[in-house]
């Protein structure tokens, strides 16, 4: 049995996310977390709000809550929604708990023993209608590396490159639109990652099986223009992780926070802690899961995550975790993800465009999403939700070939066999090829599965669905039941147990579906296809089964354009 340490990025504390992000980090992190359960592996799967920084301040300004009250309360929405959308997280936590306080605090020690860390006067840009230092994410401006004239101060969006926000042209502020900056000194902590270049060159050059996404974008980090830059670790703020060494103050930094990209990442591992105490475990359960001298090396981590993410994941996390000379494990495996953009532009809060966490399932259960998201992933580029697509992927793949498949075999067999498996026959060439047929799709499903290629897995998956509809067409039990009604019985006990079989195949995409299918079958017995010929025989004739309810409705013409309609942003 393998060990399987699973983070998606952090979704950040201030709103309800949209399809985009959902499918970016935590859906698919959540496919492989249920395929690797169902392969009988031990799991541990994370996530938690991302709670520190401006933008928290602001959206809590906004609603006149405290910060800290209002992180409690979005972080109860996000973890609402996503056992909406059956995310199965071992744990989600808070990036402002204690324990991730604690590690931060411990790492910056750590850090700073080691000369990696120094004190630095800079120069930060301050804006006197808002009567404030602005964090790099509020100050906006032109790229001056691609033009793109919504650059933030930390990152253009456009084309990734890290910045600072002394380097924007035309700077202004996020918060109020003022341009009346000025840039006054600070002192700040600097990590100094330009030290470890060589070491995270190393490091990533050794990680050949990475998608190419990821390691394009972490290579131009690295070696772009100067190179690995210092990153400051502190801010300006009220609302963050405090600057201590460790349990000490940190002389000249009292009244500064780490810088929230500093502290995010560090939750991961925080996160871990805050599983073990709310299940009453002590510190070796989760340093078993992270501290390679306790167990760790034997676990394979893998983070899921945009490709925004990417540069922080790949550069400045494992500077730290590396820097800090201690025995932390370091990420196996980077799955990232392009963009989902929505029905010809993008996702937009302000402009109520697209389809966010908390609509998506007033008007749909979870499992139609996430069949869309996952079957339509942004892995080699951007991709794009439209309505029509939408539609005819509900309709024809959930629909039509799995949907009424299941509900074809159990109404054919309650008609002429009673709601039991029926008895009788013998398998004959077209059964024994069928099997044949599946075990090799099977397969290759698990290969796709296992390489985290999760369009490649959600087509090896429907053409495992279409097999049992093209057998059910060519044995035509309902013409064989006239003339031999027993082998119309095995070619039906036959279809019951790939309706139970699709229960399990199908659990990592639709889990709903998939319990519902197991409960018409009468089984709670969702063990894993080693053999596919032995699944294929295991509900024995006699068992019971039911009808179940429809799984998936159709979406007619008249909600998709009701739904594009009310979507699409547009203010009467």
């Amino acid at each position: 049995m393998a060990r399987h340490l699973i983070t998606s990025a952090l979704p950040y504390i201030n709103g309800i996310k949209h399809l985009g992000t959902l499918i970016g980090s935590q859906l698919p992190a959540d496919l492989y977390a249920r395929y690797q359960r169902g392969r009988g592996h031990e799991v541990l799967f994370l996530c938690a709000t991302d709670e520190h920084g401006t933008p928290a301040e602001l959206a809590a300004a906004k609603t006149g809550e405290p910060v800290a009250d209002y992180c409690a309360r979005m972080h109860k929405v996000q973890a609402d929604l996503a056992r909406g959308f059956r995310l199965s997280f071992d744990h989600f936590g808070r990036s402002s708990s204690p324990q991730n306080r604690r590690l931060t605090q411990h790492l910056a020690g750590k850090l700073y023993e080691s000369g990696l860390i120094e004190e630095v006067t800079e120069k930060q840009v301050y804006s006197n209608a808002d009567g404030r230092f602005l964090p790099d994410r509020y100050i906006e401006g032109t790229c001056p590396n691609c033009g793109y004239d919504k650059a933030r101060g930390d990152q253009c969006e456009n084309c990734t490159k890290q910045l600072d926000p002394t380097d924007l042209i035309d700077p202004r502020s996020a918060i109020s639109g003022s341009t009346d900056l000025e840039v006054r000194e600070t002192k700040h902590l600097f990590l100094r990652q330009s030290n470890m270049r060589n070491q995270l060159n190393a490091w990533i050059d050794s990680k050949e099986d990475w998608p190419i996404l990821t390691t394009s974008i972490a290579r131009k980090w690295l070696n772009d223009g100067d190179g690995l830059q210092d990153r400051g670790i502190t801010r300006d703020l009220d609302w963050g992780i405090p600057v201590k060494r460790g349990d000490e103050p940190w002389p000249g930094m009292e009244g500064k926070v780490f810088y929230v990209w500093f502290d995010a990442p560090i939750e991961y591992i925080a996160c871990a802690a805050e599983w073990a105490e709310a299940h009453s475990l002590d510190d070796s359960a989760w340093e078993r899961w992270w501290r390679t001298k306790k167990g760790a090396s034997d676990v394979r981590y893998t983070q899921f995550m945009g490709k925004d993410n990417v540069p922080f994941h790949t550069l400045s996390f494992p500077a730290t975790l590396i820097g800090s000379g201690e025995d932390w494990k370091l990420v196996d495996f980077i799955k990232s993800f392009n963009y989902l953009n929505y029905d010809g532009g993008q996702f937009s809060t302000s402009q109520g465009r697209g389809v966010f966490m908390d609509r998506a399932l007033e008007i749909l259960p979870s499992d139609y999403w996430r069949w869309w998201l996952l079957s339509h992933a942004p892995e080699s580029s951007d991709a794009e939700f439209t309505w029509d697509n939408f539609q005819q992927s509900v309709n024809k793949d959930l629909a039509d070939v799995l949907g009424n498949f299941v509900s074809r075999v159990t109404k054919f067999c309650r008609s002429k066999f009673g709601e039991a498996v029926p008895d009788g026959g013998e398998m004959g060439a077209r059964e024994r090829a069928l099997i044949d047929d599946i075990t090799d799709r099977v397969r290759a499903y698990e290969g796709h599965m296992e390489a985290m290629e999760v369009r490649k897995a959600a087509q090896a998956l429907r053409a495992i669905w279409v097999e049992g509809n093209e057998y059910l067409q060519e044995a035509a039990p309902w013409a064989t039941y006239k003339e031999a009604p027993e082998q119309a019985a095995a070619q039906i006990r036959l279809a019951l147990n790939l309706i139970r079989l699709y229960a399990v195949l199908s659990s990592p995409f639709i889990p709903d579906a998939s319990a519902s299918m197991l409960k018409a079958m009468q089984t709670s017995d969702d063990a894993w296809p080693d053999d596919v010929a032995n699944a294929l025989a295991h509900l024995p004739a006699g068992h019971g089964f039911m009808v179940p309810e429809v799984l998936f409705n159709k979406i007619t013409d008249d909600q998709r354009d009701e739904w594009q309609a009310q979507f699409s942003g547009v203010q009467d």
